[in-house]
């Protein structure tokens, strides 16, 4: 056999050495040299992840964000995009959801376009929301495997809605997130504030500078300035220091 040969057999995956009794060279079947995934082991199916990171602050405001998540039942996170709002929100829902703390986790974000009009959607009502929600798929993915999410969400311990299916529930023994509050009113996000029952945890989070409502129609920053009075009631504000995306972010949000 030639060294080009050679060369190709080995990139091809032919280097079992029965595939040269007589000769030959032959490839391996089509579903042997499928696409592979992290995720999956030989039959496809996600393995399950055998440890959960632990997160820490990367910045003073991510550190008072966590300690108010902490110590409180309802807090308000505002700060620019980058600063982990979301991804430390879902984190300790996590934690608590694992620890035995809660019961559930109930994830909530309005289905607002930001800027462009995505169309009619095929699907069901769940297919249609899929692209508004994803981001919290992502985040929430990140701290679970795929398997265990898609397992508890079968359970009901997860559940991803939007914000207009919140209307007239109790949310008992949850923890409870609320993502991109700058696209809710100030009328949803009293609706959704309501919410809150018993041996439950709510954390609101969003940037009162990048709504993608009409000017004046967000409520989040009233709601947040109304709330700082309240001693039950935590509002972090973090800032371009506590962006721990690339640095260009923090440089960008600083001049546009």
């Amino acid at each position: 056999m030639t060294k080009r040969a050679l060369k190709r057999t080995v990139r091809e995956g032919a280097n079992d050495a029965g595939h040269y009794d007589d000769g030959k060279v032959r490839r391996l079947p089509v579903e042997h040299r499928g696409g592979w995934s992290p995720l999956s082991g030989p039959d496809q199916e996600e393995r399950d992840q055998s440890y959960l990171k632990t997160i820490k602050p990367k910045s003073p405001g991510q550190a008072s964000l966590m300690e108010a998540i902490d110590d409180k039942n309802l807090i308000m996170a505002l700060g620019p995009a980058g600063t982990g709002k979301t991804y430390i929100a879902i984190a300790k829902a996590v934690e608590a959801l694992e620890a035995g703390k809660v019961g559930r986790i109930v994830l909530s974000r309005p289905a607002v376009e930001a800027g462009e009009s995505l169309g009619y959607l095929p699907g069901d009502m769940e297919e249609k929301l899929a692209p508004y929600l994803r981001p919290l798929y992502d985040a929430m993915s990140d701290r679970l495997s795929v398997k265990r999410m898609r397992s508890l969400m079968a359970e009901g311990a997860i559940e991803i809605a939007p914000v207009g299916f919140m209307r007239g529930r109790t949310l008992n023994n949850a923890f409870v997130v609320i993502d991109e509050a700058q696209n809710c009113t100030y009328m949803q996000l009293k609706m959704l504030l309501t919410r809150l029952g018993w041996n439950s945890t709510m954390v609101v989070t969003g940037d009162p500078n990048q709504s993608d409502l009409l000017p004046g129609i967000s409520g989040l920053g009233d709601v947040a300035k109304k709330f700082e009075a309240l001693e039950n009631i935590a509002v972090v504000r973090l800032a371009d220091r506590d962006i721990v995306r690339h640095p260009l972010v923090a440089e960008m949000l600083g001049v546009l």
